[in-house]
C-alpha cells in the first residue's frame, strides 16, 4: 500500500510547499519528461526539485490518487504507461461528459454568461496563429473548460480538468493547422447552438467535434512514443502553430 498522505484542514495535504513539489511533478508526468513505464528514481527527483524525499512522497501519492502515476508495493513509483486503449478510454469519457455539460450548459447558464463565453472565445480562441502548442491547447482547453464552469456542475468541472490533464500530450502531439482549422469552426458551431440554447445541435455538434480526436488516438500514442523515446518530449509543446 502506498504510504498515506498527510492531512491538514478539510483534508488538504500539509504545507505549501508540497502543494509546489506537486505541481512542479505533475508538469513533468503530463509532458512525458518522465518517460512512460518507467520507476522514479525518487533520489534523483528530489535533488532536482531540492526537496526533502517525504514532502515528494507526499506529493507523488496525490498523483497516483489522479492516476498520473503508479505504486507497486516494495518496488516504488512508476510512470504510467502511454497506451492507445488507456487514452482512448479518456477520450470517450471526456466525450460522455461534455456533450452532458453542454446539454446543462444550454438549460442553466444566463444569457449574460454565454455572451461571456462567446466574446471570449472570439477574443482568445480563434486566431492561434503564432502561439506555441501548449498555448494553442490550453486556449481550446479553455473553452471546453468554459462551457463545463456553465453545467453548474462542480464535480463535472474537475473531472474534466483531470481528464485534460491526462490526454494534454497526445492533443500537443496532434496539433496541426488543418485539424486547428476544422476544430475552431466546430467551436463557433457549438457556441452558436449554446446561444440559441439548441442542445440537441450543441450536443450532437460536441459528439462529432470529440468524436473526430478519437479516431486518431491509435496513430498519435505510437507518434508520441516515438518522440518521447526517440527525439525526446520537450519541444513538442514550444513548437510554433503555424497559419492556421
Amino acid at each position: 500500500m502506498a504510504p498515506l498522505l498527510k492531512s491538514g484542514k478539510g483534508g488538504q495535504m500539509a504545507g505549501p510547499r508540497v502543494d509546489e513539489i506537486y505541481e512542479q511533478v505533475k508538469a513533468m508526468a503530463v509532458s512525458f519528461r518522465l518517460r512512460p513505464g518507467d520507476r522514479l528514481n525518487e533520489v534523483a527527483l528530489s535533488k532536482e526539485l531540492g526537496v526533502s524525499r517525504t514532502p515528494l512522497r507526499e506529493a507523488l501519492n496525490r498523483l497516483v490518487a489522479e492516476r498520473l502515476f503508479d505504486f507497486r508495493p516494495g518496488q516504488g513509483f512508476f510512470c504510467r504507461p502511454l497506451d492507445a486503449q488507456s487514452v482512448f478510454d479518456l477520450f470517450e469519457l471526456r466525450q460522455i461528459i461534455e456533450i452532458a455539460a453542454v446539454r446543462a450548459a444550454c438549460q442553466k447558464a444566463t444569457d449574460a454568461e454565454l455572451q461571456a463565453l462567446h466574446d471570449e472565445l472570439y477574443a482568445t480562441g480563434i486566431d492561434i496563429t503564432g502561439l506555441t502548442v501548449a498555448e494553442a491547447v490550453s486556449r481550446d482547453e479553455a473553452f471546453h473548460l468554459g462551457i463545463a464552469q456553465l453545467s453548474g456542475n462542480a464535480e463535472l468541472l474537475e473531472t474534466l480538468r483531470r481528464i485534460n490533464e491526462r490526454i494534454r500530450y497526445i492533443r500537443w502531439i496532434s496539433m496541426s493547422p488543418d485539424r486547428v482549422r476544422q476544430s475552431k469552426q466546430e467551436h463557433k458551431q457549438v457556441m452558436q447552438a449554446l446561444l440559441e440554447r439548441d442542445a440537441e445541435t450543441a450536443a450532437t455538434t460536441m459528439n462529432t467535434h470529440i468524436a473526430k480526436r478519437m479516431d486518431q488516438v491509435q496513430d498519435a500514442v505510437r507518434q508520441g512514443i516515438s518522440t518521447i523515446y526517440m527525439e525526446g518530449s520537450e519541444g513538442i509543446s514550444t513548437r510554433i502553430i503555424e497559419e492556421a
